[in-house]
């Protein structure tokens, strides 16, 4: 099997590390440049606990990993995630999450006092976006686990506002962002897409079933008020709504309607429309996504030269986004939204890169290609696995945040690459560690 370079990388940076280039799990007073503090901001892929309170806390969880010193099982199975080893790496102390608590449902556990904790530079929070404070399982989006997302700006400017508006010239800081900017539009399209296939359908509906009666004058209306309060009622589904239909157009003397073999097409064609309504929408839609995140790269790219390299910052780490189109979460999707995703990371990535280039005290790293390069090769970087969650069922759902060794599936899974459809296992953030250590490497700063 063939050795890419990104995994010969990888072993370059491991063999520095063996030999004293690039320190240990316990420092090393020979590292090129000795790093006073690790300042991290993004989210959930550089989160180290910000949500471990509460009901998470006590089902186990804390981060978005497999949670847990699990060594003693295989010594991948750290807990860790990229920031805490390279942290390590470094001789620093272990990182903190500035911030904790929950804003979501106290009968579920997941109300919990948010609490500012002094001397923490974990500033990442699982769920945040660059800009903007909606993000993945926030309270505002419906979920009860009521995420606190703070935003990327925001993670900054409360950096600066406690520590006199700069940064130490001998700190590392370390940026990543854009995946929850990717999945919170992708959701939103994909709720506008289904109520454009439901307006579809209902339409449909009504117009065969009035076209059908005897009396269309008379049941055409009916039929459009069962329909509407059908699709209106909560829990509605296609089922309901074409039920409701069905009885209100038999009321109005409709031939043969509640049986199958003359409802059957009827609903057939109606779905065949929502299917068509639905996919159209998403079509004429799916540019406005790709140049948001456009603008969303080139957004944190601005972040990074006025408020982190124009406020004292000589060491900053900038990740692209990971591969997402071929996360477990993605490869869920259709061929034309898996191609939207890829094209919404690359306009992004794009951005970002064009935004800091040129920066002399910024360290872009290419976490796509390496992401991409895992998937399509897994062997030469240890891995057994790139596409099977490692996480199994769990009282959240499916989710990393909880994840543990109890509830991990069946099996050897020390060298997956996905805890959950979209979150790294402990091995795959100690390949992104290794990884970004090479790049620092190369620019010299290690």
């Amino acid at each position: 099997m063939r050795h890419t370079k990104f995994a010969l990388a990888l072993l370059t940076a491991a063999v520095l590390a063996a030999c004293g280039g690039t320190g240990s799990s316990g420092g090393d007073q020979s590292l090129r440049t000795k790093f006073s503090a690790q300042i991290t901001f993004g989210d959930s892929l550089s989160d180290v606990g910000t949500y471990n309170v509460g009901t998470v806390a006590a089902l186990g969880g804390g981060k978005f990993n497999i949670n847990g010193n699990n060594t003693a099982v295989n010594p991948t199975l750290t807990g860790k995630n990229y920031t805490e080893l390279l942290a390590a790496q470094f001789g620093l102390p272990a990182p903190c999450p500035a911030q904790t608590g929950l804003d979501g449902l106290a009968s579920q556990g997941f109300s919990v006092p948010v609490v500012n904790n002094a001397g923490c530079y974990g500033y990442a929070q699982g769920g945040a976006r660059v800009s903007n404070p909606i993000g993945t399982s926030n309270k505002a989006t419906g979920s009860p686990l009521g995420a606190l997302t703070v935003p990327v700006s925001t993670q900054i400017a409360r950096h600066l506002v406690i520590n006199g508006g700069k940064f130490a010239a001998d700190q590392l800081v370390i940026v990543m962002a854009g995946g929850n900017d990717v999945l919170s539009l992708l959701g939103d399209l994909s709720a506008k897409s289904t109520a454009a296939g439901g307006t579809a359908f209902a339409t449909s509906l009504i117009t065969q079933l009035t076209a059908g009666s005897p009396n269309p004058a008379t049941a055409g209306p009916a039929i459009r008020t069962a329909v509407l309060s059908a699709a209106a009622a909560a829990g509605a589904t296609t089922t309901t709504i074409a039920t409701a239909a069905i009885t209100a157009a038999a009321q109005n003397g409709y031939p043969g309607i509640t049986t199958t073999a003359v409802s059957g097409p009827i609903i057939a064609t109606a779905a065949t429309a929502a299917t068509a309504a639905g996919n159209k929408y998403a079509a004429d839609n799916g540019p406005a996504l790709v140049a948001s995140m456009g603008a969303t790269g080139a957004e944190l790219a601005t972040m990074v030269k006025t408020q982190l390299v124009a406020k004292g910052a000589n060491y900053v780490v900038v990740n692209n986004l990971p591969d997402v189109a071929n996360t477990p979460s993605g490869k869920s999707q259709n061929a034309s939204t898996q191609a939207l995703i890829a094209a919404m990371v690359d306009a992004f990535n794009s951005q970002l890169k064009a935004g800091v280039a040129g920066e002399a005290k910024v360290l872009y790293v290419d976490v796509y290609s390496i992401s991409h390069d895992q998937v399509s090769n897994p062997g030469p970087y240890g891995l057994t696995n790139t596409t099977t969650p490692a996480c199994g069922p769990n009282k959240l759902g499916t989710t990393s945040l909880v994840c543990n060794a109890t509830n991990v599936i069946a099996g050897d899974v020390s060298h997956y690459m996905f805890a959950d459809d979209i979150h790294p296992t402990p091995f795959e953030y100690s390949l992104l560690a290794k990884y970004v250590a090479d790049q620092m490497i190369i620019k010299g700063w290690l």
